[in-house]
């Protein structure tokens, strides 16, 4: 079965690794846990877990924290390899001592979102009052009920203001939460191929993965046990959805027409070309990391996310403390880059501090993911300067109530 995949998410989290060893060491992940949390909705869960991971050593003056938010499928295991399987981190390529965001410098936080399926609380989790899985039975959830996790973490950390926020796609959408929600608490603000809100077409394809997932019988009202799940339908899910990460030009690289194996007279409809060999891999392997309630939370989280919520841009973003940095890319038809131009003429409207970048590379809405010298520059560079002037300024300040 072909599985090749540049991105980090594809190859390094499902274990094609070949021979990459995380130069940050294994790393263990942690819980935080919360009490009395309640969603926007205004239903009160008891009791919340947040799975974090921390990397790198807070500084006395606490000022040098970057939180990163993953996306969809992602975890809190953004760097490092993972203490159980040695996997290297889902953004191990941009994270870790002497890289793009460097540890020696920076106090690295990530956290997995609420609703999701690796440590934080979600419709797997046990609902205390009854004993058992959440299922349907858990809230819907929000952007902003995820943002409001990290803030409590943050919070339980102990820490006052982040350095910088950043994400990509789906933690892009946190980041800009982040920003406008507690302005006085972020620095700098880095959002990766997001978008402000959904567009049809992004929604529609949401849909279709979840419908998969709800006609698959094996979901029996999101009251399935991990010995019976739908993973026919979030494969299926998955199999859509990795489609639209790519870009017509590196699925042409990639596959082609390339044959994975002669026809069969046997098989009426057999895995004959290489691309459907791969997108059945993904499905397979996406199905043993994730669950499919969450996949309908997130996805649908993801589409009732609305950031300007019909108001002018001045009025949510006319707060804004952060000094931005917006990156897209010119392969990207999942979250294209006119999506990030209208985040970037909204911020600018409200004269908030900005600097774009439409990077040019193939590999489509996965490009923040994988391996990209030019994403490398960029990010370090802007991390970099905004630190030493945020450092200038500090010292600068001391001096001057010093001398008075």
């Amino acid at each position: 079965m072909d599985k090749r995949d540049d991105s980090i998410e594809g190859d390094l989290q499902d274990g094609n690794t070949d021979g990459y060893v995380s130069p940050l060491g294994e790393v263990h992940t942690r819980t935080a846990r919360l009490s009395g949390f309640q969603t926007r909705s205004g239903y009160r869960l008891k009791e919340i877990e947040i799975n974090y991971l921390t990397l790198g050593k807070l500084s006395p003056e606490k000022d040098n924290a970057i939180l990163i938010c993953h996306a969809l499928s992602g975890n809190a295991h953004v760097a490092g390899a993972h203490h159980e399987t040695g996997r290297p981190g889902w953004w191990d390529l941009y994270v870790g001592p002497g890289k793009t965001i460097d540890t020696n410098k920076f106090f690295v936080i990530c956290s997995n979102v609420i609703g999701g399926c690796n440590g934080s609380t979600g419709p797997t989790s046990i609902n205390p009052d009854t004993g058992k899985a959440y299922g349907m039975e858990f809230p819907p959830i929000t952007i902003e009920d995820m943002v409001r996790g990290q803030v409590e973490l943050i919070d339980h950390l102990g820490i006052q203001k982040l350095f910088s926020v950043i994400g990509g796609s789906m933690g892009g959408m946190q980041a800009l939460i982040w920003a406008t929600h507690y302005p006085g608490r972020v620095q700098t603000c880095i959002p990766l191929a997001t978008c402000m809100a959904h567009s049809a077409m992004q929604i529609a394809f949401n849909e279709v993965g979840r419908q998969a997932i709800l006609n698959d019988p094996k979901w029996q009202e999101g009251q399935y046990n991990r010995e019976s799940r739908p993973e026919h339908g979030l494969a299926v899910a998955r199999m859509v959805a990795h489609v639209t990460y790519l870009s017509e030009f590196s699925m042409q690289d990639k596959f082609g027409r390339r044959q994975q194996r002669p026809p069969s007279r046997e098989d009426l409809f057999p895995m004959y070309f290489s691309v459907e060999s791969y997108l059945h891999y993904q499905g397979e392997s996406f199905v043993k990391r994730f669950d499919p309630n969450s996949y309908l939370y997130i996805t649908k989280a993801l589409d009732m996310f609305d950031l300007l919520g019909g108001n002018n841009p001045e009025e949510i973003f006319s707060s804004v403390e952060a000094r931005f940095l917006v990156v897209s890319f010119e392969s990207d038809w999942l979250y294209p880059p006119s999506q990030s131009r209208e985040l970037v003429r909204a911020l600018k409207r409200s004269r908030v501090t900005v600097t774009y970048l439409n990077l040019e590379t193939p590999n489509g809405h996965d490009s923040f993911l994988i391996h990209n010298v030019e994403l490398f520059g960029v990010l370090g560079n802007f991390l970099n300067v905004e630190y030493r002037n945020m450092r200038d300024q500090g010292a600068l300040a001391t001096n001057d109530s010093g001398a008075v």
